[in-house]
């Protein structure tokens, strides 16, 4: 059985360095812990926003953000962000170039998609990005995820792959919440699902070590 690391939708549209874009606190900081949970993995999965200008979502004023949407495939109104060839769309510095990780998707491409888990291409979990059937297939059985934002993407890629089979360590030096009433919500409803909580370096070593001890 192998560990993969799963860096989900660390780019600088979610952090100050593009602060116009959806900035989450201290998001900036992560790269050094997704590093580090990457040396405990066989293997290194990430993904992008990737979203259009035009996108169907859209608003301009951040206090129109997080009105309900009719549409089949995004829920709420966000500000642009993670628009392919702006600095947004770049991922952290200090990080692989998407081409050196293992697997990489990138989500929400088309206009009237918004979708927050990498695992799946539409909010009904039925369009397959490849992530689980490229985990299954490499004989993956755990995975370390980090990333942002921890209450809505990191918090639904973490959902999907434990619900997947996979067992799931979240890495919390290496996650950052757009609120901390956020953080605490996600934090509460993936440990119902079965998530194990990292706080630090020694509990993911040590959750690690039960995992190692386990596999055949």
């Amino acid at each position: 059985m192998k560990i993969a690391s799963f860096d989900v939708d660390a780019q600088n549209g979610f952090t100050s360095n593009v602060p116009q874009e959806l900035p989450v606190p201290e998001g900036h900081e992560i790269a050094v812990d997704l590093n580090t949970m990457a040396l405990r993995a066989d293997l290194r999965l990430g993904s992008k926003d990737a979203h259009p200008a035009n996108a169907a979502w859209v608003v301009a004023d951040p206090a129109h953000m997080l009105q309900p949407l009719q549409l089949a495939n995004a829920d709420l109104t966000w500000v642009s962000h993670c628009v392919p060839g702006t600095p947004g769309f770049e991922l952290l510095p200090g990080l692989p170039a998407p081409i050196d990780y293992d697997y990489f998707v990138w989500k929400g491409v088309e206009p009237d998609l918004h979708p927050y888990g990498a695992c799946y291409h539409d909010l009904a979990e039925r369009r397959s990005t490849g992530v689980i059937e490229y985990l299954k297939v490499q004989q993956v059985g755990a995975v370390i995820v980090g990333g942002l934002a921890l209450d809505y993407c990191v918090r639904t890629t973490a959902r999907q792959l434990r619900q997947a089979g996979f067992q799931v360590l979240l890495y919390l030096p290496a996650c950052r919440a757009l609120t901390q009433a956020g953080a605490i919500e996600a934090c509460g409803a993936l440990a119902a699902e079965g998530v194990i909580l990292c706080g630090d370096e020694a509990a993911l070593d040590h959750q690690l070590s039960l995992i190692k001890e386990d596999r055949p």
